[in-house]
């Protein structure tokens, strides 16, 4: 094989610009690297970049070769390509989630060779692609600045969604290079598992061209197999006695076997876990059950969704990509829903997610808008559908296939749709059987399910205020204006998606915006606001604004309204997950809105862009902790409910308290019981138990040696008078790690500690009340100097300014 990945020239149509361009990378990150335009993520600048989306772009490379008789091999062709070898075109392709392979010996010539591949404005074609069509085919505008992107097999939020930048970049976003022609190559490798009786068998089957006759040896746990091929093929059993299995993370070891398929020359290298996962949707009393069993055990699925690591694809690294995962897991998640409108992930991404003990809910890479179904085009998706499962099928991780994301209650969200919605409905079963058909073809094993959300097969119900059947999008609470409370209003069976946005932290904020800008209002923050409502009612930034009307005390200062959107952003996802954890078994699972953000912008993620923890993501640490204790109100009182994710039972008790904002705090009561895979309700908190002041605080001790506290306000939190806690802190350091040992002197809540150099703290967001020291812990990304930490807590941001003169 020769590698062509590494430097290529960049040229534009017109001659006006030229650079050297990384592949593999895309266009605009080349750009910006030569310093030809400004940072794209800086400002409005975006919208000074979106000329680059209309232009052709050109990159070449010379490649010497000692015999003609090759084949040349591209990944991530994005999007509308042509690539041309000595002049001569070899390939026209628009689908950027497909391998395309195209033999050359008729066109290659000994020595030297010149390869170009031209970029065609993808929007552009996407806007004839939609003239021609034999009906119209509407996209959802609000999301896609850059109009037509249903069109083209190409990463649907690159045009744009109420989170990304649109620019609508181009590139190759995986690798290329040569191969002989003639040379034997295996074209695919099938792993299928069948576990009976503590015993697995696992069928390897590998596919080859050029091999008939050749020698295989294939190795797998130990054992290997050895033989010629024949018929293009080969397929063999290896059984496992006694196999050590792969869990999720918090279920047990992550454990993998390599297995090596060699076929001549040509070597397959993957890495299998042993393991059983299935999808349990189940008739009963309250509609269709939805939920995973793993190796025959219930597991709640606890996590998020999963967006790309960048909008450019040549900022992403696996570095950064792993961390992002690495950070999901040390928040006690052990699922990522891959959403589709994003990509196919590369193979490290689920690599590092078998490692980790990341289940993945995998969807096919169509979302929110409504599609073709024409031949040409379904022929697409069909190759694409064939060779990402084929792909990625063998991983440990890989829980479910979903066939699209909103795809159903898109239906309803365009006239075109609603005044035909026989003609449209039958174009998207078209598309879903296609995605079905093609995946069963190639994985007759995997766990399928049409949409989400979605009730169940054939069901085309509204799955967005329907809590009895299928998996669950709410979405009341943001986009509808609800209260957080409205949360426990819901018994999804499987949430997978539900979501609050606040504003990244400060350091991120600077990075797109210089202090004049610092104001919600300020034009550059706008732009950084994409949840804006296409009929002028009320956006992201009002919604969350309106938010703390409703539960804080204003923040004055700039600097506190962006870590009180995090906080009020924690509080609404923590009422959700606490309040459908404490009704498992009848829900499975909560999968939040989102993991990450894409470039640094206003949204619902946990991380901000470059892995930064937000408050959310802190909270998510405790309100994911395997054993935990639920706060739910209710007519009678607050109920405290015991909750476990382990294998096995454990004995629970917790202790309620009445607790003063002084810290002064008296005993409630007590309760106790052992929780297994049904959650118990320990205690009740009566209705007259807490003063007007006071607020509930708990503790709780777990027989597996856990225990943790928490705190329920039953008001809104502006309803308290706060007084001033008079933290102080102490700095210890310890090699490279710094904590703080901070103290009070009467209740701080929500203590959030902040480092003016990039790094991890360990725990934030937490309670302190007098006569307890607690130790908050700050790793550096780099050794250096002693870091500058600040402090943040709920009255410190809430409180009136007492130094401000009046006139």
């Amino acid at each position: 094989m020769q590698d062509l990945c590494g430097s290529w020239s960049l040229t534009d149509d017109t001659g006006e610009y030229s650079c050297p361009m990384r592949v593999p990378g895309d266009g605009i990150t080349a750009l910006h690297e030569a310093r030809l335009i400004a940072e794209p993520y800086w400002g409005r600048n975006e919208l000074r970049l979106r000329w680059i989306a209309e232009r052709e772009w050109t990159i070449r490379r010379v490649v010497d070769l000692a015999e003609p008789g090759v084949v040349l091999a591209v990944e991530g062709l994005d999007t509308v390509a042509t690539v041309r070898v000595n002049g001569v075109e070899v390939l026209h392709a628009a689908n950027a989630f497909r391998t395309w392979r195209v033999d050359l010996t008729e066109v290659a010539q000994r020595g030297r060779n010149e390869i170009t591949v031209t970029f065609h404005s993808a929007p552009k074609e996407a806007a004839a692609r939609a003239a021609a069509q034999p009906f119209p085919v509407p996209y959802i505008h609000q999301n896609n600045p850059i109009p037509h992107g249903n069109m083209l097999r190409k990463v649907a939020c690159d045009w744009g969604w109420d989170w990304n930048i649109a620019l609508c970049p181009f590139g190759i976003t995986g690798g290329i290079w040569l191969e002989r022609a003639e040379a034997p190559r295996i074209e695919r490798v099938a792993v299928a598992q069948e576990h009976e009786g503590g015993r697995v068998a696992v069928t390897v089957t590998a596919w080859a061209e050029n091999a008939d006759g050749t020698p295989f040896r294939i190795t797998f746990a130990g054992q290997t197999a050895e033989g010629l091929l024949e018929d293009g093929g080969v397929a063999v059993i290896f059984d496992v006695e006694n196999p050590s299995f792969w869990w999720p993370a918090g279920m047990g070891p992550q454990t993998l076997y390599d297995l090596e398929v060699q076929i001549g020359g040509d070597v397959a290298r993957r890495r299998i876990g042993l393991r059983r996962i299935e999808l349990v949707t189940e008739p009963d009393a309250a509609g269709l059950s939805f939920g995973f069993r793993v190796n025959g055990r219930p597991v709640f699925a606890k996590g998020a969704n999963w967006i790309p690591t960048d909008a450019l694809a040549g900022r992403i690294t696996e570095k950064a990509t792993r961390d992002l995962l690495q950070s999901a897991v040390d928040a006690n998640m052990n699922m990522i829903r891959v959403w589709g409108g994003g990509r196919y992930e590369p193979d490290s991404f689920y690599d590092a997610c078998d490692e980790l003990g990341l289940m993945v809910w995998q969807d096919f890479m169509f979302s929110c808008n409504l599609y073709p179904s024409t031949p040409d085009f379904l022929a697409e998706v069909e190759a694409e559908v064939r060779e990402n499962v084929a792909r990625i099928h063998h991983h440990a991780s890989l829980a479910l296939w979903c066939g699209d994301n909103e795809l159903i209650g898109a239906l309803n969200w365009f006239e075109e749709s609603r005044k035909d919605r026989d003609r449209y409905l039958v174009s998207y079963d078209r598309l879903n059987r296609t995605i079905e058909t093609a995946l069963k073809a190639t994985d007759p094993t995997a766990n399928w399910w049409p949409s989400s959300p979605s009730p169940g097969y054939l069901n085309f119900r509204d799955a967005w205020h329907e809590d009895g059947s299928g998996d669950m999008h709410f979405w009341s609470v943001w986009h509808e204006g609800k209260p957080f409370e409205h949360y426990r209003d819901v018994a999804p069976r499987f949430c997978s998606e539900f979501g609050f946005q606040s504003y990244p932290s400060m350091d991120v904020i600077r990075r797109f915006a210089g202090p004049e800008d610092w104001n919600i209002a300020s034009p550059v923050l706008e732009s950084h606001q994409r949840n804006n409502s296409p009929d002028g009612g009320p956006g992201g930034n009002p919604r969350i604004a309106a938010t703390m009307f409703r539960y804080f005390r204003w923040p004055e200062r700039f600097e506190d309204f962006v870590w009180l959107s995090q906080l009020q952003q924690g509080i609404a996802i923590k009422t959700a997950v606490t309040d459908w954890r404490a009704k498992k078994p009848h829900c499975q699972g909560a999968l939040y809105w989102q993991l990450n953000d894409t470039w640094p912008v206003c949204s619902w993620s946990s991380l901000d862009h470059g892995g930064g923890w937000k408050v959310l993501h802190h909270m998510a640490r405790s309100f994911f902790a395997p054993v935990t204790v639920s706060a739910v109100p209710g007519p009678e009182g607050i109920a405290l409910v015991g909750v476990n994710d382990r294998p096995d039972p454990v004995r629970l008790t917790v202790t309620a308290y009445a607790t003063q904002m002084s810290g002064a705090a008296r005993e409630i009561g007590r309760g106790q019981g052992t929780v297994g895979e049904t959650s118990e309700r320990l205690f009740l908190v009566p209705s007259d138990a807490l003063g007007e002041g006071e607020v509930l605080t708990f503790g709780w001790e777990a027989s597996d040696g856990s225990k943790a506290g928490d705190i329920f306000a039953p008001r809104p939190w502006k309803a308290y008078d706060l007084p001033e806690p008079g933290l102080q802190h102490k700095v210890e350091r310890d090699g490279n790690r710094w904590t703080l040992a901070v103290t009070s002197r009467a209740m701080a809540f929500f203590v959030t500690a902040e480092a003016d150099r990039p790094g991890r703290w360990d725990r934030n967001a937490v309670h302190i009340g007098p006569g307890v020291t607690s130790r908050l812990t700050f790793t550096p990304e780099e050794d250096g100097r002693e870091p500058r930490f600040t402090l943040r807590h709920l009255q410190g941001a809430t409180a009136a300014r007492t130094d401000q003169r009046t006139s």
